[in-house]
């Protein structure tokens, strides 16, 4: 019986990998582009039981140069081989965007960073959500000439948390996440 218990322990707790390390400050950060948005947060960026931002997005400045803000969470294996879900604890006075950061169509790829990504209601309460990797998608705003090379695991390397901000507005939003889960079937 006791054989039997621990098995049935590891087989589950295999399903959910990394979640012990969602918040170590080692592999959280942010960015805003270079043309005036910003972000602001109490010190630590990372709490002891949650990461904390608020962003300033401007509207876009002209044709060539969009406004962007971001939360980033640099994955532990740099990778998504293995993984079908993601499951995440978060808080967000806008909608999320939930991009899956792929060198494919970043700056190593062709540039139009056109990642695949969700959209979460928002949520001034700890909501927690499971999303599939195959509910994710290109925006619509994907230029023509990027060719979709679709989601290819072992080349995306973090998870970018986007307050639905539109481009041609900008705006301020605050997000706020608490957990992280990356589970395998």
């Amino acid at each position: 019986m006791y054989l039997k218990s621990l098995l049935t322990a590891i087989l589950f707790s295999s399903s959910a990998l990394y979640a012990d390390q969602a918040l170590d400050t080692s592999q959280w950060r942010y960015a805003v582009d270079p043309h005036g948005s910003s972000a602001s947060y109490e010190k630590p960026l990372v709490k002891e039981d949650y990461v904390g931002i608020a962003f300033n997005r401007v509207p876009r400045v002209d044709k060539q140069n969009n406004s962007w803000v971001e939360l980033i969470y640099d994955l532990p294996k740099k990778s998504l081989e293995g993984i079908t879900s993601v499951e995440l604890t978060y808080q967000s006075d806008k909608s999320l965007l939930v991009k899956l950061s792929q060198k494919d169509y970043g700056g190593k790829g062709d540039k139009s960073y056109a990642h695949y990504q969700t959209v979460l209601p928002s949520a001034t309460t700890w909501q927690t959500t499971r999303v599939s990797l195959e509910n994710f998608s290109r925006p619509k705003w994907t230029p023509s000439w990027s060719k979709d090379k679709g989601i290819t695991k072992a080349n995306v390397s973090a998870l970018y948390f986007v307050p639905d901000l539109t481009d041609e507005k900008g705006g301020k939003a605050w997000l706020k996440i608490k957990n992280i889960k990356l589970n395998q079937e």
